[in-house]
């Protein structure tokens, strides 16, 4: 789909890294997608050579692997170009270590942790996940079970996590865990967890609608005993931690949903051009040209919204209330307009060979994780209910 407004915010750089993204793309993942969703998960050595061209913790510190780059355009970019392969899945898959592993582990980790675990990840040689929600618990963080107990130097870690990405290639998971039931939501701290430890144990790839490529797992800590070395960050300051990374989290889906929507529509369009119904092209009977006119329309309203907020989050002016809006608004565009671009596609749509089809059953979750829709939602209206709205 062609920019209907300049996108003025990326420089020649990001260009550059665009193209080579682009390539990256079309060589690496696009001829692999089939098999991946057959298999349930990609090949481990993706991120290796992912790693290698420097697409993984772009926005870290050199002297650890990373790109020293603190803007989060580059991780738009790649997520754009990821995207373009038509497998949700592998956006997930690496967000998960650019968007959720790599600010904890470089914010927060201490140098031998950062030597090792992100300086791994960067280079592709670790694959990480991080592993917050439970069974019973969801988006309330504050009902989490797992519990960690001090036994001498170590921690003694058990528990259960759910639907967690990366989980079954994972080397080291980065675990939320209650070390003090006292203290609520101070009492809750977050581990470093080597997968080869006595004790744990991963269950999966858990068998989904869709995002059927992305490694998704139950893991499993029956007294698993926990260095103390691999406390990330202070004990206790887990949900400080898990704070001030949400606005980044949930950017990064609106960017993806934008993006996933975008696709959805050039896709749409072509067959539009090329599928013919009483005689014609589908895109030459008004009904499909004015769907889609609105889409493109509503797609570039979102990407607008989301370029700005990209721009204030770089600037450190994001806050929770916009990104909520940026998740919750482009994720629920993004469901109708996948769905309208499939009915477009008639019987078609509803066959897997079409990448439409995975577009349809890849869109539901994402007005589901990151924070549900409704928790998007809640947030807004207390800032409102604040006076934060006059």
């Amino acid at each position: 789909m062609k920019d209907f407004l300049p996108r003025t915010h990326f420089s020649e750089e990001h260009e550059m890294f665009r193209d080579m993204v682009r390539g990256f793309v079309e060589k690496e993942i696009t001829p692999n997608v089939e098999r991946w969703h057959n298999e349930g998960m990609p090949d481990r050595e993706i991120f290796k050579k992912a790693g290698e061209l420097g697409l993984i913790g772009m926005s870290t510190p050199e002297e650890y692997g990373g790109g020293g780059e603190m803007d989060f355009r580059y991780n738009q970019v790649l997520n754009e170009e990821l995207t373009q392969s038509d497998c949700g899945s592998i956006v997930v898959s690496f967000g998960t270590l650019n968007d959720l592993c790599a600010p904890y582990l470089a914010n927060f980790g201490s140098e031998d942790q950062k030597q090792k675990y992100l300086a791994g990840m960067n280079s592709g040689d670790l694959i990480g996940c991080l592993a917050m929600t439970e069974p019973g618990a969801g988006s309330d963080l504050a009902g989490m079970r797992t519990f960690a107990k001090r036994d001498g130097d170590d921690w003694i870690l058990n528990g259960t996590k759910i639907f967690i990405s990366n989980g079954m290639l994972s080397d080291f998971a980065l675990v939320a865990a209650i070390t003090d039931p006292s203290k609520g939501r101070a009492g809750v701290s977050m581990f470093i967890v080597d997968t080869g430890l006595e004790g744990y144990t991963k269950s999966g790839p858990l068998k989904k609608v869709g995002l059927k490529a992305q490694d998704t797992a139950e893991l499993n800590f029956d007294n698993v005993r926990v260095p103390g070395a691999n406390l990330l960050g202070e004990e206790g300051a887990a949900f400080g931690y898990l704070r001030t990374n949400l606005a980044h989290e949930r950017l990064t889906l609106a960017v993806g949903s934008v993006a996933a929507s975008r696709r959805a529509w050039t896709l749409t369009y072509k067959y539009a051009q090329e599928r013919e119904t009483f005689g014609k092209p589908l895109i030459q009977h008004q009904v499909h040209g004015h769907y889609l006119a609105d889409i493109a329309t509503r797609i570039t309203s979102m990407q607008a919204f989301v370029d700005q907020c990209v721009m204030a989050h770089n600037a450190g002016e994001l806050d929770e209330t916009a990104a909520s809006m940026a998740k919750f608004w482009t994720t629920e565009e993004q469901q109708d307009i996948v769905t309208r671009c499939t009915q477009m596609f008639g019987g078609y749509g509803f066959m897997l060979e079409y990448p439409i089809s995975t577009h349809y059953l890849d869109t539901k979750v994402q007005t589901i994780y990151g924070g549900t829709n409704e928790i998007m939602k809640e947030i807004i209206f207390r800032r409102i209910a604040k006076g934060g709205a006059a």
